[in-house]
């Protein structure tokens, strides 16, 4: 599967203002910083899909994109604020952080949170809190490993296990999980092809 267009639809303060649920949807999260709107402009096979900075923070609403993808499928693709420690006041993140609960819990055709982790390091606590945090909460999501390009093969496989193996130590099961590259164009397809099987198990 391949996405064939892809169109900004609009910026959300709140899941209230989100357009209607009437069709299957996929979310992207992860820490500041952390490669988002690359891999989002990778999977689209455009280059200002989402809009690439390298200050943290950027995103601060719920920025949804309307897909038409190879199998005739229409979907939407959510780029949702990340977490961690952008250089905002503590205000504005507790708002982002009871936006982004309000939206992974409340809405209900959200199919699948990709949750994004840099590979380039060691497992990383705000992390792993918060993928504990969707465990609770029941969120389906699937991990995915960027940056790869950026260290050895070996020193990635080294931190993607690690962090499974962090995860292992509270999990039963393990959460689907991509490395990707969006420099390399790595994972991609994998990602679109899960997409896909998830679109094939519902109706809208």
């Amino acid at each position: 599967m391949e996405i064939i267009n892809a169109t900004y639809l609009i910026s959300s303060p709140s899941i209230d203002n989100c357009p209607k649920p009437d069709r299957p949807e996929y979310a992207f999260i992860g820490r500041s910083n952390v490669g988002k709107s690359s891999l989002l402009n990778m999977l689209c096979n455009k280059k200002e899909v989402a809009k690439v900075s390298g200050s943290p923070g950027k995103t601060q609403l719920i920025n949804h994109f309307n897909i038409i993808s190879s199998d005739r499928k229409e979907w939407y693709m959510v780029d949702l604020p990340g977490y961690g420690y952008a250089k905002v006041s503590q205000s504005q993140r507790k708002s982002w952080q009871k936006m982004i609960e309000n939206y992974v819990r409340k809405r209900e055709n959200l199919l699948n949170l990709f949750t994004l982790i840099d590979s380039r390091h060691e497992p990383q606590k705000i992390d792993l809190d918060f993928v504990n945090q969707l465990g609770e909460w029941q969120i389906p999501f699937a991990l995915v490993f960027t940056k790869s390009d950026k260290t050895t093969q070996k020193e990635t496989a080294a931190h993607v296990r690690q962090f499974l193996e962090a995860m292992s130590e509270t999990w039963e099961e393990l959460p689907p999980h991509f490395v990707t590259s969006a420099v390399k164009h790595t994972g991609g397809k994998q990602i679109l092809s899960f997409i896909s099987e998830l679109n094939r198990q519902v109706k809208f």
